[in-house]
């Protein structure tokens, strides 16, 4: 089987995570790494067996071996790091959120187009099985009429100015940082356009958001999320529908989930994986490339678009 040979930019938490599942992934393979710290670079990629670890990343961009790039750097670094590679002629799975703005975002799809090599957002979730299956009993009218999807995401994060998740120059705030997983969860279900949206939320005392509880009126249905930087919240997603819904703990990496008719609990789904989970996103992601298509048909140029653009209106709104 041919391998994609990946380069991975940056060296933090998730990146970690991504290095580790794509061990298991028979398609692909960790070439090379960089970081700004060339010997932090160095150690990432004696753990992992990367071949190669640089401290620059246009120097990876440039390696004529990676064919393509894992983004995994801060919020407000991945348009210019997406831009850069695609422009050396890579592919690009960029970590979520894409970019920081609509017009970033479609900006990217349109360079992509424009040098014909794929692009795609790193919203794992849309990959894993049991969100699949949870498509599928929606699909089969297991619940019925889709009317509510509620969602939230929160961990408690301690405040710190300089910490990424509040520093106000790295796009921090728990709406890109968290709160484009519950955004997701619900575009997912409903591929229409909001009607409106109503939040409200707290602030950090340097004026990032850190508590936001948001709605969001479809035509089809409503979803009723909510994402936070104080407190710990439930971090299940809800389908619901007017015959049943469906449960997913931690759905943002969901490994399994629940079919419920009124109380009763009608069937479940678990996948017993070993991995983390970002192994389902890299094989696909892979076999696309490998297969020589340009977008996914999973997390598509409309869904990235679509989420910067509700992101920009619940940002808007609670200011």
């Amino acid at each position: 089987m041919k391998k994609l040979n990946w380069g991975i930019v940056g060296a933090g938490r998730i990146a970690h995570q991504f290095a580790a599942d794509m061990a298991t992934v028979a398609n692909s393979e960790l070439y090379a790494v960089a970081a700004r710290d060339e010997t932090r670079a160095q150690a990432f990629a004696e753990q992992y067996q990367a071949d190669v670890a640089y401290g620059d990343y246009q120097q990876l961009f440039n390696d004529e071996n990676v064919d393509a790039v894992y983004i995994a750097t801060p919020h407000n670094l991945h348009f210019e790091q997406a831009k850069a590679a695609m422009l050396a002629g890579k592919s690009v799975l960029c970590e979520k959120p894409i970019t920081v703005s609509q017009q970033e975002s479609e900006a990217l799809f349109q360079i992509a187009k424009e040098q014909q090599v794929y692009l795609i957002e790193g919203m794992w979730t849309y990959f894993l099985p049991a969100i699949k299956q949870a498509q599928q009993w929606v699909e089969e009218g297991k619940i019925g009429k889709l009317l509510h999807v509620k969602a939230d995401f929160g961990y408690p994060q301690v405040y710190s100015p300089d910490a990424r998740e509040f520093d106000v120059d790295l796009a921090g705030g728990c709406v890109f940082e968290m709160g484009i997983y519950p955004i997701a969860i619900a575009q997912l279900f409903s591929s229409l356009s909001p009607d409106s949206i109503y939040a409200t939320a707290s602030f950090a005392p340097n004026g990032v958001e850190d508590d936001v509880s948001f709605i969001i009126n479809y035509p089809d249905m409503t979803a009723t999320l909510g994402t936070s930087f104080k407190c710990k919240l439930q971090n299940w997603a809800y389908i619901i529908g007017d015959k049943g819904y469906i449960a997913i703990p931690d759905f943002w990496r969901a490994s399994q989930c629940y079919l419920y008719e009124l109380d009763t609990q009608v069937d479940s789904f678990n996948d017993q994986r070993i991995t983390i989970g970002f192994d389902y996103e890299i094989n696909a992601v892979s076999d696309d490339i490998l297969s020589g298509r340009l977008t996914s048909d999973i997390v598509t140029p409309n869904s990235s678009n679509t989420f910067q653009q509700l992101i920009n209106q619940v940002k808007t709104y609670i200011k």
